[in-house]
């Protein structure tokens, strides 16, 4: 191996280190312990494994296959982890849904089974022509679907009409480094002209360089991880617009009844209302002091409340999923957050009253 090619291996192989390093930083080591860290940490190991098989194996051809295998299923989680983590952000989500449970277990024993089932090494024509192909595709359309998920962020970026803050900044440059690194593997299993392995590795060392160094460099990290987080200024909206703002909310909350929906977003609730999602944000927190998790758990407790006590034949379970929760977890957390009491002691109350 020549100088050149020793200090190509050296700079990936440092990215790929440098990958499982802050991915254990963003799981163990940050102070506010949101579940967009744990998704954003699983992602960068999800990435480090990819990309160091692709080092590996570039500078070692002779490698067993079985590194192939591993860091294709590696592969296979970087789309659902991209995707939680960006929704977790959006949504304001910090207990992982039970759906997402479900759905990032079964993409495991999927992958695992396909792997087990038809081994790279006894199956590889298998594997290039149609597993590849498979694990491509599912990455795609998750950063398809992330992308729209953010959309209100990206167009902010592109087109530099409204300031973005840095959290914005922060979860856009994320996913657009996760949508170039997605090119250039595409381009390079598509035998594009110039297009290597190597060069993801390349450009996944030099977006971790990047997110170091902002890292480092801001004295405050906190706001890049609460994408809707309350905003420092403190400043309210007018009385007479925040009176107009709110008749609104209540309107939309209780006769059209959004807060049922499990997937309502801050930006779903501002796009409704015609305003941006920091106004709402702003109100949100100054007006009212309250985020919009807690907003919209308000109506789904009061809600759920009046089904305890007129139906008592329905679970709780269901009355919590009836009411716009995702998991059952998530429903007592914010039921006894929301009036000091469990919603089994609360059933036993009203039917004792």
């Amino acid at each position: 191996m020549d100088t050149g090619k020793e200090l190509l291996f050296f700079f990936s192989a440092l990215g790929v280190f440098n990958g499982i390093i802050l991915g254990v930083y963003f799981f163990f080591f940050t102070k506010k312990k949101y579940l967009t860290n744990y998704f954003l940490g699983a992602l960068l190991f999800a990435l480090s494994i990819r990309i160091g098989k692709s080092v590996f194996i570039y500078f070692n051809p002779a490698l067993p296959k079985t590194y192939l295998q591993f860091g294709l299923t590696a592969c296979f989680f970087i789309g659902p982890f991209l995707y939680y983590f960006l929704k977790s952000a959006v949504a304001e989500i910090n207990i992982m849904p039970k759906s997402w449970k479900i759905t990032l277990l079964f993409w495991g024993i999927f992958i695992v089974s396909i792997g087990i089932i038809y081994p790279y090494e006894y199956y590889p024509l298998l594997w290039k022509r149609y597993f590849i192909k498979v694990i491509y595709l599912q990455w795609f359309v998750y950063i398809v679907v992330s992308g729209f998920e953010i959309r209100g962020i990206l167009a902010k970026i592109i087109n530099r009409k409204h300031k973005t803050t840095p959290s914005e900044m922060w979860f856009g440059m994320i996913f657009l480094s996760n949508l170039l690194l997605f090119l250039f593997y595409f381009l390079a299993i598509m035998h594009a002209p110039a297009a290597t392995y190597i060069s993801g590795a390349v450009v996944f060392s030099f977006i971790l360089y990047l997110i170091i160094s902002i890292l480092l460099y801001r004295k405050k990290t906190e706001d890049l991880f609460l994408l809707n987080g309350p905003k420092n200024s403190g400043k309210k909206i007018d009385s007479a617009e925040a009176t107009i703002l709110l008749e609104k909310l209540d309107k939309i909350m209780l006769e059209k009844e959004w807060y049922k929906n499990s997937n309502l977003t801050l930006q779903d609730l501002s796009q409704e209302l015609t305003i941006s999602s920091h106004q709402l944000s702003q109100f949100l927190n100054n007006n009212l002091n309250k985020n919009f998790t807690s907003f919209v758990n308000e109506f789904r407790i009061n809600e759920a409340c009046k089904i305890i006590t007129s139906n008592d034949k329905l679970t709780l379970e269901s009355i919590g999923y009836d009411v716009g929760f995702n998991s059952k977890s998530t429903f007592f957390a914010a039921f006894k957050k929301h009036t000091g009491t469990t919603p089994l002691n609360y059933q036993i109350q009203s039917l004792d009253a």
